[in-house]
């Protein structure tokens, strides 16, 4: 889901206080919701914000990595208080879904991304993403 609008935090035309309030809306919309219990959302953002990265971004393809940007895990199954530090991009989010579903990778980059499976407790107890068992 990408907001739109005043929802998105751009400079300019958006406010952070704005686009915060409808992120922490979407989340307890999902998290009130039936499928709570098998569900996990992924914060990320497709810009750094216009903070200075010390960290030089290594050199994949044309496409990036650019500036490193935060990503939260909220899901009754993630690891609490836990920064991980292993490289991801964004296809990560894709290798994750195409790890748990057994899918086929769409493309390279995606079938080459760490798959965040680190930031979950799988295995333990009733801990499932989506339906069915990992």
């Amino acid at each position: 889901m990408k907001p739109l609008g005043p929802d998105n935090e751009h400079p300019g035309y958006a406010d952070m206080l704005t686009g915060e309030q409808h992120v922490l809306d979407l989340i307890n919309a999902v998290r009130n919701g039936p499928d709570w219990p098998t569900s996990a959302i992924i914060i990320t953002y497709d810009e750094h914000g216009g903070f200075w990265d010390h960290v030089a971004p290594p050199l994949v393809d044309r496409w990036g990595p650019g500036s490193r940007v935060p990503a939260i895990v909220i899901a009754p199954f993630a690891k609490r208080h836990y920064v991980d530090h292993a490289f991801y991009d964004t296809t990560s989010i894709l290798a994750l879904i195409e790890h748990r579903w057994k899918l086929q990778p769409l493309t390279s980059r995606d079938a080459d991304a760490n798959d965040l499976t680190n930031a979950f407790t799988f295995g333990s107890g009733n801990a499932t993403l989506g339906h069915g068992t990992n």
